[in-house]
C-alpha cells in the first residue's frame, strides 16, 4: 500500500448556530480547528420536518395545479 495517500484525520470543534459545541474527528483543516455551522441541524426545517408551506410565487403552483391537478387530486 502506498504511504501518505490518506488525508490527516484529526479532532476539530464544531460550533452550532445556538452556540453549543462538540468535538468530532474530521479531515477539515488542521488539528484543533473550529467549524462554525451556518445551518444548524437542530433547528433547520430540512432536518426537523418543520411546518413549512408551499408558497405560490408568480402563480407557478396555480398553473401546475390547473394543468396537472386531475392527476394529483383524489
Amino acid at each position: 500500500m502506498k504511504q501518505d495517500t490518506h488525508p490527516d484525520y484529526h479532532f476539530i470543534t464544531v460550533v452550532m448556530t445556538d452556540g453549543t459545541s462538540y468535538q468530532t474527528r474530521s479531515t477539515y483543516q488542521k488539528e484543533g480547528a473550529t467549524l462554525n455551522l451556518d445551518i444548524d441541524p437542530k433547528t433547520h426545517p430540512a432536518w426537523t420536518g418543520g411546518g413549512h408551506q408551499m408558497l405560490d410565487r408568480g402563480g407557478r403552483v396555480s398553473r401546475f395545479n390547473a394543468k396537472f391537478g386531475a392527476f394529483t387530486r383524489k
